[in-house]
């Protein structure tokens, strides 16, 4: 049995809080006095996260400073499970006609994430069946931000215009082939862009979905009369997969009266997800503001990270959460829909809690008060009171983002011994 399993199995949870039986040798890390949010554990106080060989291995009130060789203050601060951006684009390349499968418009992901809180992005849809490998040696084996990955439905990929269109290219069999290949880093199918009447691009994606038993993420298009968008939430999902865009301008949300329309409801009820996927043209205010006054929130904050979005109205994760904390949305239910709340739609629990033996992601958010602005897809301003910054992000116990050097010693200390 490997370590790491043995460890695993002989966690335990204490009175004085979740540890590890296996602490004699002294924690690496220590982050101290922070606000600790793991809603996977119901954790939600100030508490002391000790980190040791990339785990995380206790959580718990007034561990002494002492039983660890590093001490983060925290106080004042929130710290989270690391950021799963359920959402992004970063199969990046230097193909200029390649959109977002090997071309310039995706972007190497480890100066976008750990910036923002993000340890771990979920590519939607840039690779297919035909050049998954290379995605996989050209970014996710480089790249230190775990990188999984939605199956594109086109055996080419996300590469834009005709390529999208080519039913030809969007074989089940082929799709869930690859998809088993390599379980846990393909999480699941993607269709997008679609612009045609038919239902083929959606039921093919349903299809390698039910082959692999793999959610599918629906981008659904062009929106028109030949495919009614309350058909395909109410019929041609099942349960567990996601529509993203989920408040783009087109979808038919609010009726006459500005109420959510009931089929919105009807679908989640059914078990069809919703992800934001903000992007640079799929968040309007518009929608967000009174869905989400009327409870139909996001199951996952996805940003739909691209270099379009970036420089638009998305900028990042934490510009994501801070418009929902904005929106009215509790920090508690911000950090559930960024974190542990999307590692369950895509079947991976090992991430996105603070669990002892779980990989130390960790993110660390100071909430800023004062006098906000924030843009949508349209860039129309929302302003708030309250913004999220990211100090500090843990990738295995290491630290990958310090924004003021919470981790770092002072320049004119004396040397270490």
């Amino acid at each position: 049995m490997r370590w790491s399993l043995l460890i695993s199995a002989m966690l335990m949870l204490g009175a004085g809080g979740l540890r590890s039986t296996d602490a004699q040798s002294g924690y690496e890390l220590l982050l101290k006095g922070g606000h600790v949010i793991d809603p996977r554990n119901g954790v939600d106080s100030v508490m002391d996260v000790a980190i040791t060989g990339g785990t995380v291995a206790r959580v718990a009130r007034d561990i002494p400073a002492a039983d660890a060789r590093q001490v983060v203050d925290a106080r004042g601060l929130y710290v989270t499970p690391g950021a799963l951006d359920l959402h992004g684009h970063v199969f990046y390349g230097i193909d200029p006609d390649a959109y977002l499968s090997d071309g310039i418009s995706s972007v190497p992901p480890d100066g976008f994430t750990f910036r923002a809180g993000v340890t771990t992005v979920v590519d939607a849809g840039g690779a297919g069946w035909r050049n998954f490998h290379q995605f996989k040696r050209q970014v996710i084996d480089r790249s230190a931000t775990r990188i999984l990955s939605f199956l594109n439905i086109v055996g080419h990929g996300m590469k834009g215009g005709a390529a999208e269109q080519d039913l030809r290219d969007m074989d089940a069999r082929l799709t869930a082939q690859r998809v088993r290949e390599f379980p846990g880093v393909i999480v699941g199918i993607k269709t997008a862009h679609y612009r045609g009447p038919e239902w083929t691009a959606v039921g093919r994606a349903v299809e390698a979905g039910r082959l692999a038993s793999v959610p599918v993420m629906v981008d659904f298009g062009t929106f028109g009369p030949d495919r009614p968008f309350e058909e395909l939430v109410l019929e041609r999902l099942r349960p567990g997969d996601i529509y993203t865009h989920q408040y783009r301008a087109d979808v038919p949300m609010l009726d006459a009266n500005g109420k959510v329309r009931a089929y919105l409801f009807e679908a989640r009820k059914r078990g069809v997800l919703f992800d934001v996927g903000h992007g640079s043209g799929s968040f309007s205010f518009s929608q967000a503001v009174p869905a989400v006054a009327q409870g139909f929130v996001p199951d996952s904050l996805g940003t739909d990270l691209h270099t379009s979005s970036m420089t638009g109205g998305m900028k990042d994760m934490s510009n994501v959460m801070s418009k929902f904390l904005n929106m009215g949305m509790s920090m508690q239910e911000v950090v559930l829909r960024s974190t542990w709340k999307p590692a369950g739609i895509i079947d991976r629990t090992d991430l996105g809690h603070l669990s002892p033996g779980a990989v130390a992601d960790v993110a660390v958010f100071r909430l800023v008060e004062g006098n906000f602005g924030f843009l949508d897809a349209r860039l129309r301003r929302m302003t708030g009171s309250r913004r999220l910054e990211c100090e500090l992000t843990l990738r295995e116990g290491r630290v990958v983002w310090d924004l003021n050097g919470l981790a770092g010693r002072a320049w004119d200390a004396p040397a270490e011994k």
